[in-house]
């Protein structure tokens, strides 16, 4: 019975794969917004230390090719090194609505989102949009994220998001899970639900409907924040709508155990969210589930065939994806097997660590999503 269940997973595993892949491909196929009103929008930058290509990562959101917006760019810590990074930038657009907030106050564990909050009392306009550090966008950014709020249901617009490796192999095994696991997985999942979340690569949000559902203090204790506005807002009757631009993560990873922990705090994340979706999600990792069948299959069984499919199509999946985004950067097919059997190890140390470290600091998380405890 064992083996027959297994099996079963494994070839659930590998239509999950060909599902995906289709996905990503018709993904491929996604239209652009036509013409719309431009009404004026406050970028919030929270930033904390130095990201890889941070300057650059910076001003991409300072050279919009829109009529009228601010960047509002916020440390907690006057002695962080992004502080000059920024002080720069401001210097060199003088013409430019650029603004950077120093402010220690914390109304919450999740420090992302109390510098969001000091950046706040700062913004000028109706219109928000909220993107992380190390994020990198194109001129058009502005202009495609908020054509959607012509529609006046429309509550948050958010974006997916691509990786690109930054020195290192740790970097490439990160870029690949975002590229070949978390962007398919996202666009399967739509298939069957509309979308009800958010991805804090980019979220651009209403800022009367921000302070409908309670303001940024309403997300301060959790941990996944970005999910849970765009849950609220949907929860409070408006919709959610994903842009069909994806932002660039630029991803430097230091070493395997950032990578490691990096990822398990994503894990837990989501499990905070969606626990059972989650707990059945390693029916996603193909090539970990097919060499389970090949380990307990007696013979007999067609285990060669099960495996080989297996690598065959994770393959197409990185090729997909490369070709779906665009992505220009040297092709690392032989990586596809370690990041598949490294993203189950994840998965399955998640169920049995408690703690996520984020920055340098170690949080504890209840049940509720909520960051309770928290160590320097």
């Amino acid at each position: 019975m064992l083996i027959f269940s297994i099996h079963a997973l494994a070839l659930c595993s590998l239509f999950y794969v060909i599902f995906a892949i289709l996905r990503v491909l018709a993904f491929a196929r996604r239209t652009w917004p036509a013409t719309a009103p431009t009404p004026p929008v406050s970028i919030l930058k929270p930033v904390c230390g130095m990201d890889e290509e941070l300057y650059e990562n910076l001003r991409s959101f300072c050279e919009q090719d829109y009529p009228l917006y601010q960047v509002i760019f916020g440390v907690s810590d006057p002695d962080d090194p992004a502080l000059p990074v920024i002080e720069k930038l401001i210097r060199a657009y003088p013409e430019k609505d650029l603004s950077v907030v120093i402010n220690q106050r914390l109304i919450g564990m999740n420090r992302k989102v109390s510098n969001l909050a000091n950046i706040h009392e700062e913004a000028k306009y109706g219109v928000l949009a909220i993107a992380d550090s190390d994020m990198h966008v194109g001129p058009d950014y502005l202009r495609t994220v908020v054509a959607p709020f012509q529609d006046p249901q429309v509550g948050v617009v958010t974006c997916l998001y691509s990786g690109t490796a930054r020195r290192g192999l740790a970097s490439s095994l990160g870029a690949a899970f975002i590229n070949e696991w978390f962007l398919p997985s996202v666009l399967v999942a739509l298939s069957f639900a509309p979308i009800r979340f958010c991805f804090g690569s980019s979220m651009v949000v209403r800022r009367d409907l921000l302070e409908h559902i309670g303001g940024l203090a309403r997300l301060a204790p959790l941990l996944a924040d970005d999910y849970m506005l765009g849950k609220l807002i949907s929860d409070a009757g408006y919709k959610v709508h994903l842009s069909p631009y994806v932002v660039e993560n630029i991803v430097h990873e230091p070493g395997f155990r950032d990578l490691f922990l990096h990822e398990l705090r994503w894990a837990k994340t989501i499990f905070t969210v969606q626990p059972l979706g989650y707990s059945l999600s390693f029916v996603t990792y193909t090539i970990p589930m097919s060499l389970l069948f090949l380990a307990v299959a007696p013979p007999g069984y067609s285990v060669d065939v099960v495996a080989v499919a297996a690598i065959l199509l994770r393959l197409l999946m990185h090729y997909s994806v490369r070709y779906s985004l665009g992505i220009k950067t040297p092709a690392r097919p032989w990586l596809v097997p370690f990041r598949d059997i490294l993203s189950f190890a994840v998965w399955a140390t998640s169920f049995f660590y408690k703690n996520v470290h984020w920055r340098q600091h170690t949080f504890s998380v209840e049940g509720n999503g909520q960051l309770v405890t928290e160590e320097s």
